[in-house]
């Protein structure tokens, strides 16, 4: 572990990262514009966190699940469309608390926790509401739905994402290398570990899943 952490430490990791994620958004962004420009804004932000956050495993997931040019579709392309959907917006909310809890606040690990789950909750939770309210689902029910289909998911991936990142982070702060690169590694590390709780929640009904990229109407 200290082999990992150690090399984890080195400004080299963020240059290699950034030479993995910088062609892969740029990929997504190409596609997203000559190809698949029918996709909601939405999934658009989506599929671009998602890439930003996971680089080239981010952009696998779109290109097998979030195009129109799938063979097919079922719920395990509909399981990563909404694991998706959950990360771009718990790992906002996530940097956004860390950052504050660890690098403004410098709080202790128990209120980083605290804090971090709180504004990555928060920020899933608020995906998920605004677009049912946008679509004309009165308050209650958006909250309801937001509330039973999303939080076992959140959950998951954020105890597996937080706990990786303590992990790996120790006591690194703002300015370590150490800090961004435990928090690439472990939103990555949540990102998997949600995934077999929206197949399952899919499978039982509990939420549907994002649409079929196929099925939106095609700009082009």
């Amino acid at each position: 572990m200290e082999t990992l952490r150690a090399i984890m430490s080195s400004p080299w990791f963020i240059v290699g990262w950034a030479l993995l994620m910088l062609p892969s958004l740029a990929v997504l962004i190409r596609d997203l514009q000559v190809r698949n420009a029918h996709l909601m804004p939405l999934m658009k932000w989506v599929w671009g966190l998602t890439v930003v956050y996971s680089g080239p495993l981010g952009l696998a997931l779109y290109w097998g699940t979030g195009r129109k040019e799938i063979a097919a579709d079922g719920p395990f392309r509909r399981a990563v469309r909404s694991v998706a959907h959950c990360y771009s917006g718990c790992g906002m909310g996530e940097i956004v608390g860390l950052v504050l809890a660890v690098g403004i606040l410098a709080l202790g690990t128990h209120w980083v926790v605290v804090v971090t789950f709180s504004f990555a909750y928060a920020a899933g939770f608020a995906l998920t509401v605004g677009p049912l309210v946008q679509e004309g689902t009165p308050w209650s029910r958006a909250l309801w739905d937001a509330f039973y289909s999303e939080t076992p998911s959140i959950v998951v991936m954020e105890i597996v994402a937080i706990g990786v990142d303590l992990y790996l982070a120790g006591d690194a702060r703002l300015g370590d290398v150490l800090f961004w690169s435990s928090l690439i590694v472990s939103l990555t590390c949540g990102l998997i570990a949600a995934y077999p709780v929206n197949y399952v929640l899919i499978r039982m009904g509990v939420k549907e899943g994002m649409m079929d990229p196929r099925e939106t109407g095609h700009a082009s």
